[in-house]
């Protein structure tokens, strides 16, 4: 099917595109039925995609139908493009959860609020789509998507991604794949077949054309429609006949641009100047165009001449985005700029600021700073609403117009700033770069420096972070005192990020700049007591510093999530775990790891939400809780795929070690460890050696794990030495290097001098007991027994009964053995730790007693089918008291799938309500359901 406004004769008969109608007659027909379907309709500009989906909208009886089109100037609003596919649903918002309401009616502009995160905003629309369908089907429609703001289109490739269960088809217009829809069902639209563009062509013409020249045209336009019926508009006659009128250079777009231009340059002059008055308006709203072109002179009259290029009707519409292009280009500069003022001038200053503000920058001439403070405040509603991306193009056009150097170049700075929230590395950097062009104060240089380090921290360059970050805080101490112990704090951050796999000495160097920089205020904030402990523990060691992170753990757990200490808890981010971890404190740990994924949750901060996950799964694993730890990994998964971000690696990579599933977990490490090679992440390479020492002391393969684990301790990550000395413990003292066991028996005592935490002293208590005999040894095991089983820390406790009762047959009393061995291995198989519960079944069999393996757990416990990954995780997330709306949010999808998944899983669980739910789904050990 090719229809285009204006075509005569058969153009409007053709009967092709019948597959592509085809595919789009039964999306409509699956959104009927209930379901969902997602679409990109992708080719080159010209091609056809408007045309079908005009036939799309038309063949929709039924649905209800709305839609949006992407402008290429106005690209720089944040969510200009979702705005103008549901402003027919606003009416609809109050039945939105309240964080996912306000967080559309900020992005929206409609109230004040703070910063929307884009992944509520996309929870929002998607609630918003599916309470418009269950009303009746909904398809939204939308064209040209390659020229939606950045902001609406990541929007809307989240909801694309989770639209299950709803009777909603969104069906996309695009020249190219942009990243925000990667991997969508597709619709690729190609040129017409020849005999089929001949027919086209032939359509469009008013005389006998040469032979020659319809060849030269069908194989130059490859059958595209458009260009065969607009390249032979403005040929003469003799050109025509002639067979050599048309260029024979050129990308096909810019000769169809060509012969527009050619079309609007036989225009009346006031046709055309409304054309371009038009064009340079991206709302579409005639009564602006028409306010506008009165303060132009242009008459009423003028719209009949370009009916066949434009539409004026509710909305102003161009016959094709390439006509818009070409009335645009076709001005000469000043008499746009004189357009644009006009523009400006017509547009409510209150109902649509950022729109005026950017009309009177494009109508400047030169420097202008009263134009460039409105962009600025621009820039600040925008940042308001979430419009990262919107905001730093207000902000560099903003520079761009300010007149006095060190001003413009605070800007640009500002810029560059958003460039980098947004993600946009690579242009934030080019900011950068044009700002030290221009004349610099001393202060605007150190945050210009500061940028580039948490730049390339961001980009993970390894050693190049800290000593960007060292020199940009050296720089600041004269000048921010503040602002300079900030990036010292981050500087360390890096330094122990790099690790060993950075600048040589790197992390002592940044620590002893750290200790040597100015005072913080009186009283510190938190920044400055962490930034002082951290300090004396690379320089002065790990006693010393005890007192300094035990305050600075303190400030972390109460540390209200909010203003300045939200602020500050961006800057901690997942370390507080670490710190936590660093002092032994389990329970401190919990409590940081569980509010951290709270406050990430409830922000939507999806991407600091993966990292918290993480953090508490690692808990979990240590609290023997692997089922729990699984499901926060699979939500991290989900995030990702959610996302577009990678997933986390370090809980499922340790959860695999945990487990023995050696393959997996291989493979996981293995990636991980060529991934912080590459990087110079030096803290990744020692969990991935972490890793590989559990999987192998599990697999009782003890070389293999001591020489995982040692070169991890030896590097002592700050709260990771913790971890890894039991394993470099058992794996030496099962290898017989005493000398490496007494190692660690040497590091334990230091720690536990400082911090006599129930956790530190049991496994201090174990390794004491590798390097004993006789009563000294049984004693030592009993301790390590008795005070892991007060800290928590059940995974270590396990361990313990499981070496103690090795130890005990060694000793020829297997009784006593028996005794140990049995719990240890109940312990482990009821955890998931299959390897080490393999241990614990062939110690136990060498003592004549066989453990009976434990049936491994039952996917689903009633009869049917066995549950999906998601239709699990809603089971289990329903079982322990989440409402459905609340699942939703958990889960990325709507109120709506999740009823969808729970009327799945009470079929295949054979129960009839969620009250069920807790007889068939137990809870697991250790959580507790909601109430």
């Amino acid at each position: 099917m090719t229809e285009v406004p204006g075509l005569r004769g058969r153009a409007s008969g053709l009967t092709d595109r019948r597959g592509e109608c085809g595919v789009l007659d039964r999306l409509v027909e699956t959104v009927l039925s209930g379901e969902s379907r997602v679409l990109l309709v992708r080719g080159e500009p010209g091609v056809g995609k408007s045309a079908l989906l005009d036939y799309l909208a038309g063949r929709a009886a039924g649905c209800q139908v709305v839609r949006a089109v992407g402008v290429e100037s106005e690209m720089e609003l944040a969510f200009a493009g979702l705005h103008q596919l549901l402003a027919s649903m606003l009416d609809r918002l109050d039945r939105l959860p309240g964080p996912q309401r306000e967080a559309l009616r900020t992005a929206f502009g409609l109230s004040a609020g703070p910063v929307p995160d884009r992944f509520l905003v996309g929870l929002a629309v998607l609630g918003l789509m599916s309470e418009v369908a269950a009303e009746r089907p909904l398809v939204c429609v939308v064209d040209d998507e390659q020229w939606l703001d950045r902001a609406s289109a990541q929007t809307l490739g989240f909801v694309a991604r989770r639209l299950p269960a709803e009777p909603v088809g969104l069906v996309f217009g695009a020249r190219v794949a942009g990243v925000e829809l990667a991997g969508l069902p597709e619709l690729v639209v190609q040129g017409l077949p020849e005999e089929d563009a001949r027919a086209l062509l032939d359509s469009a013409l008013t005389g006998p054309l040469d032979p020659r020249v319809r060849d030269l045209i069908v194989a130059e336009t490859r059958g595209n429609p458009l260009a065969l019926l607009e390249l032979p508009r403005g040929l003469t006659p003799g050109e025509l006949a002639g067979g050599f009128g048309l260029p024979e250079e050129g990308a096909l777009p810019g000769r169809i641009q060509e012969s527009f231009a050619r079309q609007l340059d036989g225009l009346p002059e006031e046709t055309r100047h409304l054309l371009q008055t038009a064009a340079a308006d991206p709302s579409g709203d005639p009564l602006l165009v028409w306010r506008a072109a009165a303060r132009l002179g242009i008459p009423v009259q003028a719209s009949a001449a370009g009916a066949g290029l434009v539409e004026f009707g509710a909305r102003v519409r161009f016959r094709h985005p390439l006509v818009r292009s070409a009335a645009y280009r076709s001005a000469p500069v000043q008499q746009m700029q004189e357009i644009h003022r006009a523009l400006a001038g017509a547009t409510d200053p209150a109902a649509d600021p950022d729109r005026r503000a950017w009309h009177r920058a494009q109508a400047a001439s030169g420097p202008d700073e009263d134009v460039a403070a409105e962009l600025e405040r621009s820039a600040g509603r925008a940042l308001a609403r979430g419009g990262l991306a919107a905001a730093a193009a207000f902000l560099e056009r903003a520079a761009l117009l300010t007149p006095e150097p060190v001003r413009r170049a605070q800007r640009l700075l500002s810029a560059a700033r958003a460039k980098r929230n947004a993600g946009a590395l690579d242009a934030a950097l080019r900011l950068l770069d044009v700002t030290e062009a221009g004349p610099l104060d001393a202060l605007l240089a150190a945050k210009v420096a500061r940028l580039h380090g948490q730049i390339a921290f961001d980009q993970r360059r390894g050693s190049d972070t800290a000593r960007l970050l060292l020199g940009a805080a050296q720089r600041l101490e004269p000048l921010n005192a503040g602002q300079a112990r900030e990036t010292y704090l981050e500087a360390l951050w890096a330094a122990m990020f790099a690790g060993d796999l950075g600048m040589t000495g790197g992390l002592r160097e940044a620590a002893e700049a750290a200790r040597a920089a100015p005072s913080g205020p009186d009283p510190p904030r938190a920044v400055d007591v962490l930034l002082d402990a951290l300090a004396l523990r690379f320089t002065d060691g790990y006693a010393a510093a005890v007192p300094g992170l035990t305050r600075a753990l303190g400030l972390l757990v109460t540390v209200d999530a909010s203003g300045e200490g939200l602020r500050w808890l961006g800057l901690a981010g997942g370390r507080a775990s670490m710190i936590a971890r660093e002092l032994w404190d389990f329970e401190s740990w919990h409590a940081l790891a569980t509010r951290q994924v709270e406050v990430a949750r409830d922000m939507g901060a999806l991407v600091h939400l993966q990292f918290a996950l993480n953090f508490l799964a690692l808990h979990h694993l240590l609290a023997g809780e692997l089922a729990a730890a699984e499901r926060l990994i699979a939500e991290d998964r989900l995030i990702a795929e959610a996302t577009g971000n990678p997933p986390v690696t370090y809980a499922a990579m340790l959860l695999a070690a945990w487990q023995g599933r050696e393959h997996e977990a291989s493979a996981l490490i293995q990636a991980a460890a060529q991934m912080a090679t590459g990087s110079g992440r030096g803290m990744l390479a020692g969990f991935a050696a972490y890793a590989s020492a559990v999987l192998n002391n599990g697999l009782g393969r003890y070389e293999a794990a001591r020489d995982a684990a040692k070169p991890a301790f030896e590097r002592d990550h700050l709260g990771f030495g913790r971890l890894v000395v039991a394993e470099l413990a058992e794996a030496a003292a099962r290898t017989g290097d005493v000398a490496q066991v007494q190692a660690t028996l040497d590091w334990l005592s230091e720690r536990t001098r400082a911090t006599p935490t129930e956790w530190a002293l049991g496994i201090e208590a174990r390794v004491r007991a590798l390097v004993s005999d006789g009563q000294a040894a049984d004693g030592w095991y009993r301790e390590s027994v008795e005070r892991l089983g007060r800290a928590g820390v059940r995974a270590e406790l396990a361990r313990s009964h499981l070496l103690y009762g090795e130890w005990l047959r060694r000793q020829g009393r297997r009784v006593d053995a028996r005794e140990q061995l049995r719990t240890a291995g109940e312990m482990l198989d009821a955890m998931g730790m299959a390897a080490f519960a393999e241990r614990a079944r062939r110690e136990l069999a060498a003592t004549a007693k066989t453990a009976r393996k434990r049936a491994a757990p039952a996917a689903r416990a009633g009869a049917g089918e066995p549950l999906t990954a998601q239709e699990a995780q809603v089971a289990r997330l329903a079982r322990d008291g989440l409402s459905n709306p609340e699942i939703g949010a958990r889960l990325f999808i709507s109120a709506r799938t999740v009823k969808y998944h729970l009327s799945k899983v009470f079929t295949k669980l054979g129960i009839s309500s969620r009250g069920q739910l807790h007889l068939v789904l137990p809870a697991d050990p250790g959580t507790t359901p909601r109430s």
